[in-house]
């Protein structure tokens, strides 16, 4: 399609002098469309736009027949437009939309409003909802799939159903799923948004963290703002992260004012006139074009003799002057054009009729008053939406109405909105207008329209509804309630003041106990997520003895038991231990509270090391009746605490099961905030556990890509940031982990309730790594002081000791290293999961010299031979092989050598890797062909083996070959399914062999 070039043409829009922004706007769509005014014969790539403020895609062309090159590929990107008032941004964008449709692409088109800047979402409805909206809900649930229930609500497709809702940032996934889909499907697609400045919050952020993605897209989004006015919401738009900078509007020269004059109102207007005219509009092109019109309308002379008049004309069109002329047109227009500004956007007729008390013919008659007088523009669609000429117009008159009368305006507007059916969110933006009265309808209109908000997805928007009704004020009845509600929608963003409305609901007089129990649980919520576990554990004592209901003080009980259990300073751990065991022992797990509670007695065995039998029997019995991992009222810390009872008593594969179910429930609820972040980090642990390193950082790197967004020093970063710190140390890249530490502020003072991984051992392991022996000692030390009072003593899951007993051999104290690591040995012994066994042997072998070295390697390996530790069985391996290397035994070492380089290898430990190669070089040996495993699925021979051993037969013997064949198969089994010998049975019966149980991050992170 030729570029529609020619003076004349824009002059028919009244787009003077804005050649350079229609240059770039006519160069955008070029490259969305693949068209560019001269493509070369054989393009190596889209040439880049002539003005650098207009944002590209990367990417290449090329052509599969070089005779005949194709066309540059289509490519999206940004085009913003920050000019004042008037200057032309509306007629711009109009422009550009109809370019853009006559180049055939899908245009979606919104604009924030001055009155609905408080309505969530309204500018995100705008964009998507026509694109949806006349499916049947089939077809939605067929188009949405899983984002259906989490997009749904905030589009205004469905009403919000009962349950959890998404958090922010799971819905601004979904979002920009739907919008990305419908990019792809709908290509090419041009987004406009005008007057951004006025666009609500929710969907404000919502496209500026998605502009970035444009450029990846066949999508072309524009926006236009007042640079004064934009939030910070759209600090995308102001080309500060990205540096090219939006396009400006000038103000009209004086020739383009008599272009323009000449244009609108005769070519016999003189050289004085139109100069005049400039010099009244000072340029703008919106007062210009309007006064044009009012010149023709009166049949003004344009020559010098009338251009005295121009100035009280143009003072008609603006403040006092534009309220002046609508008292002119009569007390009922007047009201219509009141209720029309109060209304804001996409007026019905009939609601505005409603507001100003008129009936339907008197409606008709004062809007087309309205529109001869330029208030109202003519739509050329009868009965269709009012609509003002220029929001300058309507906030002109909005600002004009009286404020008594203007607050009377916004309370009448939202018992019209209810009465039309348009519901309580709809209403709330009007009652936020009003002055409190103590209007228990409007607490309940403020309380549902919170409710419907918050299940959208915008607890901002929920906040200011409640914080409203909190000034009505409600009844003593109703303020706890209201203060319970207004705690929900600030959880996520303001855990303080979450905690000060909820102490205050607690003060009130609350006669429902569900109610105040409801308080306390979550109260005790949020002061354990704020790192004060001390005051959660108290509240939740105080409560206990005061309730009368058993069920409800089981259930503090359970809930104090956790927070409890998460602790590194609880002072009486032994005594919570016996009380916990004792009540978990006499329940049978009917609820979920009583799940709970058995789910911690598992845990707590875990934490002091009783025999994982036991830990893994609690557990089981937990998951019997089910535990919820998106219950908001519950959180999901006791069901990560049971999948992870699992990974340390070698059982990674069942933990696997559990996080993937657990992961999906929170995509389902939209979580994918703070939640994800957790699921991706720890199913990259598990993975880190079994070996499985690149898998381990594709996972920890999706966890850490989330909890970025969630916030600095937050426990989702402590976590992420813990566990790719690990698994960048097992595959050797120290530097690049201290580079991680560094930049996420991975230090001290650590929060008491990230505690898996334990981040201080995980930070004392990087300074041993890095050399800092004497501060890691110090800092393991300490944590053992705190530590061992409460009994928290499994080297699997804290291997502190582990550790310890390095740095202080580090430090030149061999016999203090030995005493450390061989009381670890007992403790993991005591515990009894073979990997953590062997790895203990293994760190004692590290401080050990001589003979004992090489026996403690030797039990190491054939404990770890017996787990599905991947990465602790390569250490050892190589270990081994490189103590008997230096006592001339090079055919063993070789051996172990060879299999420590294989099992690295197949771990992606490349440090590991390195270290093996170097010790078979000094051997004098050369690295033979590598044999990787063949992923998860076992071969004919492991499975036989697997088999056999689970019928309690020899496996040596069943399949006619040596011990330590049968070993080396049995390991590789282990490995593959992430069990121990134990947990064969229900790994073969369970798994069928199949792989592993959790999808891999990328495919989450593709609506990221």
């Amino acid at each position: 399609m030729a570029r529609q070039d020619g003076r004349a043409a824009r002059q028919g829009f009244g787009l003077f002098e804005r050649e350079a922004a229609l240059d770039a706007a006519e160069e955008a769509l070029d490259l969305l469309t693949g068209l560019t005014a001269e493509a070369p014969a054989l393009p190596e790539r889209v040439p880049a736009p002539r003005d650098s403020r207009v944002i590209p895609l990367h990417g290449r062309t090329g052509s599969a027949d070089p005779q005949r090159p194709e066309p540059p590929a289509a490519r999206g990107g940004v085009l913003v437009y920050a000019a004042p008032a008037g200057l032309g941004k509306t007629t711009l964008l109009a422009e550009i939309r109809r370019r853009a449709g006559a180049r055939g692409c899908t245009v979606l088109s919104a604009r924030g409003g001055d009155q609905e800047q408080r309505v969530a979402f309204h500018v995100a409805r705008q964009l998507l909802q026509p694109q949806l909206a006349h499916a049947s809900d089939a077809e939605l649930r067929e188009r949405l799939g899983s984002w259906y229930d989490i997009v749904g609500p905030a589009l205004g497709l469905r009403a919000a159903t009962a349950g959890s809702p998404p958090d922010p940032q799971g819905l601004r996934d979904g979002l920009d799923w739907v919008l990305t889909h419908l990019a792809v499907r709908r290509a090419p697609l041009v987004v406009v948004l005008d007057d951004a400045h006025w666009a609500d919050p929710e969907s404000l952020g919502w496209l500026s963290s998605f502009a970035p993605r444009a450029e990846d897209l066949p999508m072309l989004l524009v926006v236009a703002y007042r640079p004064d006015e934009l939030p910070d919401e759209g600090a995308e738009f102001t080309g500060h992260r990205s540096g090219q900078r939006p396009h400006g509007l000038a103000p009209l020269t004086a020739e383009a004012v008599a272009r323009l004059v000449r244009d609108r109102i005769g070519a016999h207007a003189d050289d004085a006139f139109c100069h005049d005219f400039w010099k009244v509009t000072s340029g703008n092109p919106f007062e210009t074009v309007e006064l044009a019109a009012k010149v023709r309308d009166r049949g003004l002379d344009p020559t010098g003799d009338g251009a005295h008049e121009l100035r009280d004309l143009a003072a008609a069109l603006k403040g006092s002057g534009l309220v002046s002329r609508l008292e002119r047109l009569g007390t009922a227009t007047m009201r219509l054009a009141w209720a029309c500004a109060v209304l804001g956007t996409e007026i019905s007729p009939a609601l505005a009729g409603a507001l100003a008390g008129l009936g339907d013919e008197a409606v008709a008659d004062c809007a087309e008053r309205l529109r001869e007088a330029r208030v109202l523009a003519d739509t050329g669609i009868p009965g269709g939406p009012l609509e003002f000429v220029h929001p300058l117009i309507a906030s002109t008159i909005y600002r004009a109405i009286p404020d008594a009368i203007r607050v009377a305006f916004h309370g009448q507007a939202a018992w019209c909105v209810i009465d039309a059916g348009l519901g309580p969110a709809a209403a709330a933006r009007h009652l936020l207008e009003t002055h409190p009265e103590g209007d228990s309808w409007v607490v309940t209109q403020l309380r549902a329209a919170a409710r419907e908000n918050l299940r959208a997805g915008a607890p901002d928007a929920a906040r200011r509804h409640l914080a409203r009704a909190l000034r009505e004020p409600p009844t003593a009845d109703e303020r706890a309630a209201v203060l319970f509600e207004l705690s929900s929608a600030s959880l996520l963003t303001e855990p303080a003041t979450t905690v000060n409305q909820l102490r205050a609901a607690l003060e009130e007089p609350i006669s429902d106990q569900a109610l105040r129990h409801g308080i306390v649980y979550r109260l005790s919520q949020v002061l354990a997520h704020s790192d004060r576990l001390v005051e959660a554990s108290e509240l939740l004592e105080t409560e206990t003895r005061q309730t009368t209901d058993p069920r409800s003080r089981l259930r503090m009980q359970a809930e104090r038991f956790m927070w409890d259990a998460l602790r590194s300073d609880e002072p009486e751990s032994p005594a919570r231990s016996r009380r916990l065991a004792t009540l978990a022992d006499r329940l049978a797990g009917r609820d979920l509270t009583e799940r709970y509670i058995i789910g911690l007695r598992a845990w707590d065995a875990t934490l002091r090391a009783e025999p994982a039998t036991v830990a893994l029997h609690h557990a089981e019995r937990a998951l019997e009746g089910g535990l919820s991992w998106a219950d908001e009222s519950r959180g999901f810390e006791v069901p990560v605490l049971v999948a992870l009872t699992h990974l340390y008593a070698d059982r990674p594969g069942r933990a696997e099961e559990l996080f993937a179910a657990g992961t999906a429930e929170f995509e389902k609820q939209g979580w994918r905030g703070a939640h994800l972040s957790f699921a991706y980090t720890l199913l990259g642990y598990i993975r880190f556990r079994r070996g499985r390193l690149m898998e381990a950082e594709d996972f920890a790197r999706a966890g850490l890509r989330l909890a970025e967004r969630v916030g600095p020093r937050t426990p989702a970063l402590w976590y992420a940031t813990g566990v790719m710190i690990e698994v960048l140390l097992a595959r050797g890249r120290t530097e690049e982990a201290e580079r991680v530490a560094l930049g996420h502020d991975f230090g001290e003072p650590f929060p008491a309730t990230v505690t898996i991984p334990d981040c201080e051992t995980v930070h004392a392991e990087l300074l041993l790594a890095t050399g800092r022996a004497e501060e890691a000692a110090a800092a393991l030390a300490d944590i053992g002081r705190r530590l061992e009072p409460r009994g928290k003593r499994n080297p699997s899951c804290s291997p502190w000791q582990l550790l310890l007993a390095l740095s202080e051999a580090a430090t030149g104290s061999p016999a203090k290293a030995l005493a450390t690591a061989r009381d670890a040995v007992a403790r993991a012994r005591q515990y009894g999961a073979p990997s953590a066994i062997g790895q203990a042997l293994r760190v004692t072998a590290e401080v050990s010299e001589g003979a004992e070295r090489i026996k403690l390697l030797e039990e190491s390996v054939d404990w770890l031979d017996q787990s599905p530790a991947a990465y602790e069985l390569a250490r050892s391996l190589v270990a081994l092989g490189a103590s008997l290397r230096r006592t001339e035994r090079h055919a063993e070492a070789a051996e172990h050598l060879y299999r420590g380089l294989e099992t690295a290898q197949d771990c992606g430990a490349d440090g590991l890797v390195e270290e093996a190669r170097a010790e078979l070089a000094a051997a004098g040996l050369r690295p033979r062909a590598l044999h990787t495993a063949d992923g998860n699925s076992l071969t004919a021979r492991e499975r036989a083996a697997a088999r056999a051993t689970v019928r309690g037969l020899d496996p040596a013997t069943a399949l006619g070959v040596d011990p330590t064949t049968a070993a080396r198969l049995l390991s590789a089994v282990y490995r593959k399914l992430g069990t121990d010998r134990s947990g064969l049975a229900h790994a073969l019966g369970d798994t069928g062999e199949r792989e592993t149980a959790a999808g891999a991050p990328e495919a989450a992170d593709q609506s990221e």
